[in-house]
């Protein structure tokens, strides 16, 4: 079983490469869901969308989120009606926030819908929720405390942040099948997603991190920084304020306790020559991802670093 952690666009790139390279069956993916968003009376949860459109092939190429070829008539006719639009939920990506709400309200649970949701959409690999309990991602900002999206769509992360904590998760439990998934795992990898805010509030669900520290499989980190600067997004800012560089050294940082290899770009080779050592192995390949070639070579990669390892340590 391969077991892939993700939030954001990146996350979900490499998991559809890793989708084409292994039997569907054989993947779990485990998702941030901080970023979920009560919007027009819908449970909206981001990350875990963006994976369920990206394995079964309706994620929208231009956008890297929503539903490809949607409409938004529904979000201009808000707007006219003087509700919020600063958060665009297209059409067709409606009737999954619709059912999802339903499907909640009915008393199922996240991962129970999500799962659902997956079977409908004709999806084989496993996509789990962090936790079944709600989890928000606050941000402390100099326009005070905002939620991820306020802070990542109203004000496009141009604000400077203080602090950022995940409100819930000390009393959260990860979800059904998340800690037995990384008990069973043959490769654990970290998609290339924000290590504070994707994949920060997954590990800040008490027993996800000290699995991982107990974890047989080895553990593969895919940096989001490239030559020093995020791929996308205010990774480097918001790792900059957490203490850890904007560089793969500072994912390493990020990540000290449970990593055993870290894939970076080719562009951090002199980077990555001065990080090796005996308990850290740094590899480095093209991990921008424009095409499904890239990610399914990105993918490869990773899986064969992961191979290795688990030979070295055997």
């Amino acid at each position: 079983m391969i077991i892939v952690f993700t939030g954001g666009t990146g996350g979900t790139k490499l998991v559809q490469g890793l989708q084409q390279v292994v039997a569907p069956e054989d993947l779990t993916v485990i998702v941030n869901t901080g970023d979920d968003i009560e919007w027009w009376g819908l449970h909206v949860s981001p990350d875990i969308d963006s994976v369920l459109y990206g394995l079964s092939d309706l994620l929208s190429k231009e956008r890297g989120w929503g539903v490809d070829d949607d409409s938004f008539r529904c979000l201009e006719r808000m707007k006219q009606l003087g509700q919020p639009s600063w958060f665009s939920l297209g059409d067709l990506d409606l009737a999954t926030h619709l059912t999802r709400t339903a499907m909640l309200r009915a008393g199922k649970s996240l991962s129970r819908t999500t799962a659902e949701l997956a079977s409908k959409m004709g999806i084989r690999a496993r996509v789990l929720p962090m936790s079944d309990e709600r989890i928000s991602t606050m941000l402390d900002t100099a326009k005070g405390t905002l939620t991820f999206q306020e802070y990542f769509v109203r004000e496009r992360h141009q604000i400077a942040v203080r602090r950022v904590r995940f409100e819930g998760a000390h009393r959260a439990h990860p979800a059904p099948g998340v800690i037995e998934s990384i008990e069973a795992a043959e490769a654990i990898i970290f998609a290339p997603s924000n290590p504070v805010t994707s994949i920060g509030p997954i590990l800040a669900v008490p027993g996800i991190r000290d699995a991982l520290r107990r974890a047989k499989a080895p553990v593969a980190v895919v940096s989001p920084i490239v030559g020093g600067e995020a791929v996308t997004g205010p990774a480097g800012a918001l790792m900059t304020m957490m203490g850890w560089e904007s560089s793969i050294a500072g994912v390493a940082k990020a990540y000290e306790d449970i990593l055993d290899v870290l894939v970076a770009d080719r562009a951090d080779e002199a980077a990555a020559s001065a990080m090796r050592s005996e308990s850290l192995r740094v590899l480095c390949t093209n991990t921008i991802m424009k095409s499904m070639d890239d990610k399914r070579e990105l993918a490869r990669f990773t899986l064969e670093a992961c191979a290795v390892q688990r030979s070295a340590e055997a």
